[in-house]
């Protein structure tokens, strides 16, 4: 039986998936404005540090405000509607809610969020990336030992990239390469929230007038979320990843075959199994017609001149052997997916992507020579910016995570471009994130 099929079965019944949702921002507000569209989900409660900003964007997506009127979770439950409050742990303890959707994008609190879930036994839709960036395998068996599922957003890259690897594998087909597109070249690294507009193209008025977030769409262009993503599928997948950093090579859609292949063949990847984003640009800068910038791909091998044929025949497009096929979405619809994985969890128990294993690590990386007494402003910001590499790289350095350098004080020199490590600065050790973070780094050895 189909997803839907099941979520009209638990409308039928009157017995529809009840949902809590902590933050109400963008990614958010794009999940509400399928929920009224869907049958048998149930969006009991809203927690955001802004009710008010919550109430916006459910008005600025449709909602009827009649929906809104519970004036307590207990009284949503009871006449259907939704309760708009700023308490997260009513949410994540009220026992009528079956799913907690962590949309709040701030790690060190998207952890406290989920563990308070796990320990009500709630299945977690983590939206939140980069928390799952450093420390996913420990959510991930926290989750298990709760009895509940654990998993990554559909709709966000990582988990699409991760449906298409399962794809592969399921198939029977090895898989070379798997990741996502993005608009790239080497000096992005350096970009701050003052020179974001100029490279996306707008002026600082037009980005104020959208309300667009200077930080968030930084944290896209300086290879920040690339990495995080590209973290999240390594450890959900156990794909390898660079040695020293994704190289985003640039290729359209159809030359993505030619690129993910090993070095030995003419490719770019150092083996094969790796994860790996395609630039929309070429080093010179010039855009690439027909590229995967928005999307996501997986190229697989044909390991039988029989399966090579078989792509002959039905007009695969490959690489010049035949052999490497990459089978791609141009595009993904963000919040507007994440019911997908809502009703995997909860109908289906399964995830849309856990991790597995700790394969890879995001490292805060200096974006220009930092001294003692500076505060890193985590991803997007002015002082670091995400740089993947293997998890045993990341351990054996000492590297701070991407997700847990925020507000921390640095007390020794890092040069532009290198590591921050654990001795460079001072960790708040009270933190949940940053306990459950060393648990981890103690529970694997390289």
């Amino acid at each position: 039986m189909s997803l839907y099929a099941k979520l009209q079965q638990r409308e039928a019944e009157g017995r529809p998936i009840r949902v809590g949702l902590i933050g109400a921002g963008k990614f958010g507000s794009m999940y509400l404005a399928q929920i009224p569209r869907t049958p048998g989900v149930h969006l009991v409660g809203i927690a955001d540090l802004n009710p008010a900003n919550a109430r916006t964007n459910l008005t600025r997506v449709g909602w009827n405000p009649e929906r809104l009127t519970a004036q307590s979770l207990d009284e949503a439950v009871k006449l259907g509607n939704t309760h708009v409050g700023d308490d997260w742990q009513a949410l994540v303890k009220h026992p009528a809610i079956d799913v907690i959707v962590e949309c709040t994008g701030s790690p060190p609190h998207a952890v406290d969020h989920i563990l308070e879930a796990f320990a009500h036994r709630k299945h977690v839709v983590n939206v939140t990336v980069e928390a799952d960036a450093f420390c996913g395998p420990l959510l991930a068996s926290r989750a298990q030992a709760a009895g509940v599922v654990y998993s990554q957003a559909f709709g966000d890259q990582p988990a699409l990239i991760c449906d298409l690897v399962d794809w592969a594998r399921t198939c029977g087909f090895p898989v070379v390469a798997a990741g996502r597109g993005h608009k790239w070249l080497p000096h992005f690294c350096e970009s701050t929230p003052e020179t974001v507009w100029g490279y996306y193209g707008l002026t600082p008025e037009q980005a104020e007038r959208g309300g667009l977030n200077p930080k968030m769409f930084n944290s896209f262009l300086d290879g920040s979320k690339p990495s995080i993503e590209s973290t999240a599928v390594s450890n959900a997948t156990g794909l390898g990843v660079p040695s020293n950093g994704l190289l985003y090579p640039p290729a359209s859609v159809e030359d993505i075959p030619y690129v993910t292949r090993p070095i030995s063949e003419g490719g770019v990847l150092e083996r094969k199994g790796m994860v790996e984003v395609i630039s929309s640009l070429e080093k010179d800068g010039r855009t690439i017609p027909y590229d995967i910038r928005m999307g996501v791909w997986v190229t697989v091998e044909a390991e039988t001149d029989y399966i090579k044929n078989c792509f002959e025949e039905y007009n695969a497009h490959t690489d010049p052997t035949g052999r490497y096929f990459t089978l791609y979405k141009r595009w993904h619809l963000i919040g507007l997916e994440v019911g997908m994985s809502v009703a995997s969890v909860a109908l289906r128990g399964e995830a849309t992507g856990v991790a597995i294993n700790w394969n890879a690590d995001v490292v805060a990386t200096a974006k220009r020579d930092l001294r003692p007494g500076d505060l890193l402003d985590g991803e997007g910001g002015y002082t670091v910016w995400g740089k993947l590499l293997p998890a045993a790289t990341s351990k054996r350095i000492g590297g701070v995570p991407l997700g847990l350098a925020h507000g921390i004080k640095v007390t020794s020199p890092v040069a532009k471009g290198q590591p921050v490590t654990w001795q460079d600065v001072a960790m708040d050790t009270s933190l949940r994130a940053y306990q459950l973070r060393q648990e981890m780094e103690a529970a694997y050895s390289f």
